[in-house]
């Protein structure tokens, strides 16, 4: 997003709020921007729409292409010496979301996760049209991201398991799932303060660059959960990895990976509505 444009695209790319991310902007300027529609067909007609997609399915094919490649090869390792480590595959991932989040931000609005756009549909940030067509997106591109990998080293790829997500053995379904719903509520905890208008309205001598806190929430989650369950947070991570290994294994779990985010999101966005943003509605002023 440029520091020069007046609006700043949220969600969905189209309501507009007056302060744009990283930028200056006087509380007095802000305005609460409308709810979207719940159905909008007409967005089917624009091309702001379509390119939104494509830019979708594109971040989320590099993402997996990225971070799947790097657990191969620290599948591959023979020793912890010689490959990049938990710490490593947290990096990938993080890193990943913060350059793709920021490349593709003023574009879709950065989702490259369903469970993200599910989060922000739940708040009126974008409508459902946009939300299902994001969802189907960014798991085309995962499927094809995975494929990739699978494509330059498939023997490796079937015997190291795809960096497909399981419940690691020690632990439960229920802790799977538990793991899964807390890491999501925090990332997409962490999207909605990074990309609150009315938060850098009132922070505007403070310049916020929002893939940064989202892909070190990545980063972090990741560190504390890749024992568990290899950190899903990301359904459509875990459905690209798991339809291109295509093991048992791979499936045996795979609704904790889809449940589970979507309840983190949905608590992260109900949290964030009802609990951060009801004092200053009831107020009148700004937080």
């Amino acid at each position: 997003m440029e520091g020069k444009e007046e609006d700043v695209k949220v969600g969905a790319n189209k309501y507009s709020e007056r302060q744009p991310l990283g930028t200056s902007a006087q509380s007095k300027d802000y305005k609460e921007p409308p709810p979207a529609p719940l159905f909008e067909p007409g967005e089917l007609h624009s091309w702001s729409f379509w390119r939104a997609g494509i830019a979708e399915f594109m971040a989320t094919f590099l993402f997996l292409y990225i971070t799947v490649l790097t657990v191969m090869g620290y599948s591959r390792a023979n020793s912890k010496c010689s490959t990049v480590g938990v710490q490593g595959i947290a990096w990938a991932f993080g890193g990943m979301i913060f350059a793709l989040v920021y490349c593709t931000a003023g574009i879709s609005g950065g989702h490259i996760n369903p469970a993200v756009t599910f989060g922000l549909f739940l708040a009126r940030k974008l409508s459902l049209t946009r939300a299902v067509f994001y969802i189907v997106m960014q798991c085309l591109g995962a499927i094809c991201g995975a494929g990739v990998v699978k494509g330059f080293q498939p023997s490796l790829y079937q015997v190291k398991g795809g960096g497909a997500n399981v419940v690691n053995h020690g632990y439960t379904k229920g802790d799977g799932l538990g793991a899964e719903i807390v890491g999501t509520f925090v990332l997409v905890y962490t999207v909605f303060s990074a990309t609150d208008a009315k938060r850098n309205a009132r922070d505007s001598h403070v310049p916020i660059l929002a893939p940064l806190p989202i892909g070190f929430a990545v980063f972090l989650v990741h560190l504390a959960t890749i024992p568990i369950t290899g950190t899903g947070i990301n359904p459509a991570r875990s459905l690209g990895a798991a339809i291109i290994y295509n093991r048992d294994q791979a499936w045996d779990d795979h609704w904790i990976f889809w449940v589970g985010p979507f309840v983190g999101a949905a608590l992260a966005a109900l949290y964030h509505q009802v609990i951060i943003r009801a004092i200053p509605f009831k107020s009148g002023n700004l937080a």
